[in-house]
């Protein structure tokens, strides 16, 4: 190709911010509150992962003004840019954001001997609530779990879409799978206190769902990064999503403390041993003591007397008395015995076995 006549397409280009490959891609128009910040990707070719990228602000491409670049500067005043050549995705941040922001800005990869490549897109600051924004731009899922985005709205007079940057787009009213991960989206037709809502869940994420996405209602988007993670070992599967705020204005989170959880079921199943071994000891402890006490009551009461030797002899009192007429005295030679005893020789003061007690001995007249 002639020289003048790759000027004159390079002209052409600047003058309508149009370039000859078409290699990088954006969003359109966002909108943002004054005061916030705002991360604007911008998604380019894999042939220009080692290429400078540049932020430029301006309506036309030809005469913009640089404002940062991967190489130098990459910080300017409330603007940063940085570039990820795996995802091959530089992203511009601005933060602290004014009306005087308001403006048209470019995503420019520079090429040395071709025309840059870029695309232009919209940013408008507001001093009220913006047309279309989220709660947060970073959300965080494992594989195999979901993730809810709530995209706010201000008018209901266009659909919603849920789009992956450089790739297709779900419309509202249609549940289908996205880069393998199955989307559904709905859109709340009532108003609440933060605008009309649009729900995006996608659900049964992979790993190659990590990327930007973005909410789009009519001629607006928000941009939207999703990082999806292995599980770790003590980390189940969760829905996560943002802090919101329903229609009694009331913030409610979906995704709970898994540490409080995972506490319990760790405390739960010592507590239960330790209560079957105090219920345990208790009832062993309960039946041998009624095992003791009835032994006890069965036992017939100690009534054994020591045993006298055998040659121990005990002798009865032996009395004649008158049959005749009992209230007689007896005649004088009545003798009356009293007991004769041999004592045990083991006992004290026990007598020997020879010897003899004899009571008194009393004659009675007759």
């Amino acid at each position: 190709m002639a020289p003048h006549l790759l000027l004159l397409l390079r002209i052409l280009f600047f003058l309508t911010g149009v370039s000859d490959a078409q290699s990088v891609s954006t969003v359109s128009h966002v909108s943002v509150k004054q005061g916030g910040s705002i991360t604007i990707p911008c998604l380019y070719d894999l042939r220009y992962r080692n290429n400078v990228k540049y932020w430029c602000r301006g309506y036309y491409w030809f005469g913009c003004s640089t404002v940062v670049r991967t190489d130098h500067p990459k910080t300017s005043g409330k603007t940063s840019v940085s570039d990820d050549i795996n995802q091959r995705v530089f992203t511009v941040t601005m933060t602290s954001l004014s009306p005087s922001d308001s403006d048209y800005y470019w995503c420019i990869v520079e090429r040395k001997k071709e025309a840059d490549d870029g695309v232009r897109l919209q940013i408008s600051v507001t001093p009220g609530t913006p047309e279309l924004y989220v709660d947060q731009q970073e959300l965080t899922g494992v594989v195999g779990g979901s993730v809810t985005v709530l995209c706010y709205y201000s008018s209901q007079r266009s659909s919603g879409r849920w789009c992956r940057m450089g790739g297709s787009c779900v419309a509202v009213g249609h549940s289908r799978a996205l880069d393998g991960t199955f989307v559904k989206l709905v859109q709340d037709q009532s108003r609440t206190t933060n605008g009309y809502v649009l729900m995006v869940t996608m659900s049964g994420l992979m790993m190659e769902n990590t990327g930007w996405y973005w909410c789009e209602k009519g001629n607006l988007q928000m941009p939207v990064h999703i990082t999806v993670n292995q599980p770790t070992t003590t980390q189940s599967t969760i829905t996560i999503s943002p802090s919101v705020t329903n229609r009694d204005n009331v913030e409610t989170t979906e995704n709970t403390d898994e540490k409080h959880q995972s506490w319990l079921e760790f405390l739960f199943i010592p507590l239960s041993l330790l209560v079957v071994l105090i219920a345990v000891t208790l009832v062993t402890f309960k039946m041998l003591r009624k095992h003791k006490d009835k032994k006890a009551k069965d036992q017939p009461p100690n009534t054994t007397v020591d045993p006298l030797p055998d040659d121990a002899v005990t002798y009865s009192t032996v009395v004649t008395k008158n049959k005749v007429q009992p209230n007689i005295p007896l005649p004088d030679d009545a003798v009356t015995y009293s007991t004769v005893v041999t004592k045990n020789k083991t006992q004290p003061n026990a007598a020997e076995p020879d010897d003899v007690v004899y009571s008194t001995v009393a004659q009675h007249q007759r």
